[in-house]
């Protein structure tokens, strides 16, 4: 039996990298179910398996176990009702990329992301991409909602692949660390890595004008080497993200700016809906926590959709 790393998930077949580097084509074996996830994927990117070589000619493999994960990010799975699909596994931190404009992020997005890296307390930076595209109104609005971020703890970067700006940041920022990169379609994530790797040369697509839009280039999730202990996870472009078992109460614990005052609201289960004596509303009112913020929560909390 060997310790294996898998770098690649497509479906039924999965990309395993041995001790010595050797990259098998691995499959589970039999049903394989995670006790008490429902998930369409029960192996991901990122995950230590343990597998026994099938056929050397074949070069493929059968996967028999799996390692105890230390964080997973997951979402809800777009086609299998109450079944979630896990992003990727076993993660330093997360990269999410953003744009204002061609395709535009929305706040509500960012923040469900940010939720669900809260959950596993896994570090996210915000990477804002594509700034040569802004003018000077998009550049001022861009830089409010880097303050809005920064202002409860999220540190945030601004790049353009294109031009180069804050790539040797965006690099310095990956190295030594296992890296979840995640955003929508068309947002660069292709570019931004070929970058800082060029040797990857991953495949890249222009923005549809017509439907300000990114174009699929990202098919299933990748595991790949930038250096000696340095890698990144590319993941298709995410369109939706329902939150995976995620109760009522606890959202708000997500939100760091929201469980610094929990303590202060008058019943210690405050949904900070339109319950009397709420710390959060109030602080809401006093601007001290950002309205959109506040409206992402709500949203999750009705357990709305997250593309306005």
């Amino acid at each position: 039996m060997q310790k294996g790393l898998i770098l690649r998930s497509t479906g039924s077949w999965y990309d395993v990298r041995n001790a010595d580097g050797h990259i098998f084509q691995g499959r589970l074996k039999g049903k394989f179910k995670l006790k008490g996830l429902k998930v369409t994927n029960p192996i991901a990117v990122g995950d230590i398996v343990l597998f026994e070589v099938e056929d050397k000619t074949e070069n493929t493999a059968i996967i028999s176990d799996i390692a105890p994960r230390k964080n997973y990010i997951i979402r809800q799975s777009v086609h299998k009702t109450a079944h979630g699909h896990i992003l990727a596994a076993n993660l330093d931190q997360a990269v999410l990329l953003a744009t204002l404009a061609m395709p535009r992020t929305s706040l509500g997005f960012i923040d469900r992301f940010l939720v669900s890296a809260e959950s596993f307390r896994i570090p996210t930076t915000i990477v804002f991409n594509k700034a040569d595209i802004l003018n000077d109104e998009g550049l001022e609005y861009q830089q409010e909602v880097i303050q809005l971020y920064e202002r409860v703890g999220y540190d945030c970067l601004v790049t353009s692949a294109t031009e180069g700006e804050g790539v040797d940041d965006f690099r310095a920022l990956l190295d030594q660390k296992v890296t979840l990169l995640a955003g929508h379609s068309g947002v660069g994530k292709s570019s931004l890595v070929n970058a800082v790797a060029p040797d990857l040369n991953l495949r890249t697509n222009e923005v549809s004008s017509f439907a300000n839009k990114g174009v699929h280039t990202t098919t299933f999730a990748e595991m790949f080497e930038l250096a000696p202990d340095t890698y990144i996870i590319d993941t298709p472009g995410i369109k939706e993200l329902g939150l995976m078992d995620t109760s009522k109460t606890e959202i708000g614990h997500y939100f760091p700016e929201m469980r610094d005052r929990m303590n202060q609201c008058r019943f210690n289960n405050c949904l900070h809906f339109n319950e009397p004596g709420c710390a959060i509303k109030e602080a809401v009112e006093s601007e001290d926590i950002a309205e959109s913020r506040y409206m992402s929560y709500l949203s999750m909390l009705e357990g709305g959709d997250n593309r306005r």
